[in-house]
């Protein structure tokens, strides 16, 4: 196992504890051992892309990694009315769909191809950096609370945008098998 996986795997297990310091109250650690999930998701495509160190393992990991380090914190979130529950859904049910999608590909495809698409990276991105804001507001490091239904807004919209455009890019592949 190389170190982008390495990184991968430890950024799937920090997850179980950032739910736990939020379902606990304990924004401030949570916010932190968060922001070294986001540190970790960057580190380690950066070191398989610029060291050539992309596996098929990792290919797989890190997709399940970000889908864990924001299904989790959100659906926590949500139940402490930290974030709308239409947005939780929202993004529940993208990823839901996108899994759905991978599993009809590969029954039909043979093989798993995990593409990321930019408007997928993009909303990654927006969504970590959406969940950590809100952390950040809780732990009262930050006083955001007047921005934060545009920032649900834009959320929603980045998070419709990716949902469509995996849907639409993915179905016409596979009409194309």
């Amino acid at each position: 196992m190389n170190l982008p996986n390495l990184l991968t795997t430890l950024r799937i297990l920090m997850v179980p504890a950032v739910v736990h310091l939020l379902a606990r109250g304990s924004y401030a650690p949570a916010m932190w051992l968060f922001l070294a999930c986001g540190v970790t998701d960057a580190l380690d495509g950066y070191i398989a892309r610029r060291y050539g160190l992309t596996t098929q393992l990792g290919a797989i990991l890190d997709p399940i990694a970000d889908k864990l380090l924001i299904i989790a914190p959100v659906i926590v979130l949500a139940s402490e009315g930290l974030l709308p529950w239409w947005l939780a859904f929202a993004i529940v049910c993208r990823d839901l769909v996108i899994v759905a999608g991978a599993g009809c590909w590969y029954r039909k495809a043979g093989r798993l191809d995990m593409a990321p698409s930019l408007p997928g990276k993009i909303n990654t991105f927006v969504l970590i950096a959406l969940v950590g804001l809100v952390i950040g507001q809780a732990a009262g490091f930050l006083q955001i609370a007047p921005l934060l239904p545009l920032l649900f807004v834009l959320s929603l919209c980045s998070t419709l945008f990716s949902g469509i455009h995996y849907v639409v890019v993915w179905g016409s592949r596979a009409r194309a098998l």
